[in-house]
């Protein structure tokens, strides 16, 4: 892990409550330099580049990624890229899976790459998961190789599902999860039909049974021609909930992560507002599915877009979300993002609004929330990147912004921060519940304090410290 620090006076910092330890922050993790055309090639120094649709995994070994076939540049190599982290911070190159498209993923596909991969253990082995397809096509395979080590070698198991062109929905995207009774379960599914879920027989990771399985989310064809996609499903045991994460919209452009959560693995799913995630006929249809991340830009920094195709990390009760994001400046460049989840009081995942550097949960000294913030609505019908605006947090507690006025409370668990604005000329939320959390300033290279949150309506409101004046 990133060795942490303690701030006082100065910076994003702050002196702290007599009653509540000085808040340890997370020390810098080093130089990730973006754009580097240099090791456009080199792939031992690609690190989080070239990284998309990641499926995240802990090892006896470390954490491993395993993602997307891509290059920006060039035409990628075949065979699932596989990158390797002590710490979820530095990733190291490790190789790929295999050798090219299988042949079996290849008669069936003509794919020339493999996509969206899943990694997952059962009981000493590994399985692996992988999609074959071809750009708008609905020929498509998920196949299965399996090895006893994380590293390989891998023995081809063939396919696990399969689509025809004729079909209605698309056989790509896997991800498999376990049950809280010990079922095995695939979801799966990309754009055309919606999200589908289908029982795995445990012994050979494959369906119990012919079919497709019921669909548990889907969109209007009306938008993006029904864009929902990269579904992953995670447990959560205090709230015993399921959670459905998807990604809406255009991989290139507008991606962004969404959410539902449910009392039974096949749903239904429902969204903060309880609209479940199969409604088509719901408009606008951008109200459906609680929007979590989405491309953003804090201040004058550059910012990130089209966020999305995730996984979920548990880690000893510790949530992550890996995800990729493409650089403002130049979109064709995908990098990981591993950020961390906190969760609502109520049972709700919030995103991080900075990736992840090794920073704790912790208690938060009252003083420390005073100061001049940038403020992010991730606004649920925004076609593109959010951009911050201004909030001061004053110690009488009251606030000021650029949208109106109001007052803040730090709650008594002194993890959560309550914004009640008198007046708000954007959107209808007037009451914001963030959690607060030490972070690192990714854009401006500096420990500091951030919150994420849901306003009553269950819009996603980001927050980042930048100064304590």
């Amino acid at each position: 892990m990133a060795m942490l620090l303690m701030l006082g006076l100065g910076g994003c910092g702050a002196s702290s409550d007599s009653a509540t330890p000085p808040l340890v922050y997370p020390e810098s993790p080093g130089e990730f330099p973006m754009y580097d055309v240099s090791n456009i090639n080199n792939e031992s120094a690609w690190e989080t580049v070239n990284t998309h649709d990641p499926s995240i995994i802990k090892t006896d070994k470390g954490y491993y990624i395993f993602s997307t076939d891509i290059k920006v540049g060039g035409e990628p190599r075949a065979g699932v890229m596989v990158r390797r982290s002590d710490d979820l911070i530095h990733w190291k190159w490790v190789d790929y899976a295999l050798p090219g498209v299988p042949q079996e993923a290849k008669t069936w596909t003509k794919a020339t790459n493999l996509w969206a991969p899943d990694i997952v253990k059962y009981k000493d082995q590994y399985r692996l998961y992988y999609s074959a397809s071809t750009f708008g096509s609905r020929q498509s395979m998920i196949g299965l190789v399996t090895s006893p080590s994380i590293e390989g070698p891998w023995e081809e198991k063939g396919n696990v599902i399969r689509t025809k062109g004729t079909d209605g929905l698309n056989a790509i995207d896997a991800n498999v999860v376990t049950d809280a009774q010990g079922k095995m379960w695939m979801v799966y599914g990309s754009f055309f039909d919606g999200i589908h879920i289908i029982e795995l027989d445990p012994e050979s990771g494959k369906p119990k049974e012919q079919g497709f399985g019921p669909k548990i989310a889907a969109r209007s064809k009306a938008v993006n021609n029904g864009a929902v996609e990269g579904p992953y499903i995670v447990y959560n045991e205090k709230f015993k909930k399921y959670y459905l994460f998807v990604s809406y919209d255009s991989l290139f452009e507008n991606y962004n992560v969404r959410v539902g959560r449910s009392d039974s693995i096949t749903g239904p799913y429902l969204d903060f507002n309880g609209r479940n995630m199969l409604d088509t006929q719901h408009e606008p249809q951008y109200e459906v599915g609680t929007k979590l991340l989405g491309g953003y830009r804090f201040g004058e920094e550059e910012g990130w877009i089209a966020p999305g195709h995730n996984s979920v990390l548990n880690d000893d009760g510790q949530y992550y979300i890996a995800h990729h994001a493409r650089g403002e400046a130049d979109k064709n460049w995908a990098y990981l993002h591993i950020r961390k989840i906190l969760w609502s009081e109520d049972g709700w995942p919030l995103v991080s609004p900075e990736r992840y550097a090794g920073e704790k949960e912790q208690d938060v000294p009252k003083v420390e929330v005073v100061g001049k913030w940038q403020r992010i609505v991730q606004d649920p019908f925004l076609d593109g990147q959010a951009e911050s605006d201004e909030l001061e947090l004053l110690k009488d507690g009251t606030f000021t912004g650029v949208h109106g006025t109001g007052v803040w409370t730090l709650q008594e668990n002194k993890r959560t921060l309550q914004l009640t604005w008198n007046s708000l000329s954007q959107g209808e939320g007037k009451i914001e519940t963030v959690a607060l959390s030490p972070a690192w300033d990714w854009e401006k290279g500096v420990p500091c304090l951030v919150f994420t949150g849901l306003n009553e309506q269950g819009v996603s409101i980001w927050g980042k410290k930048i100064s304590s004046n």
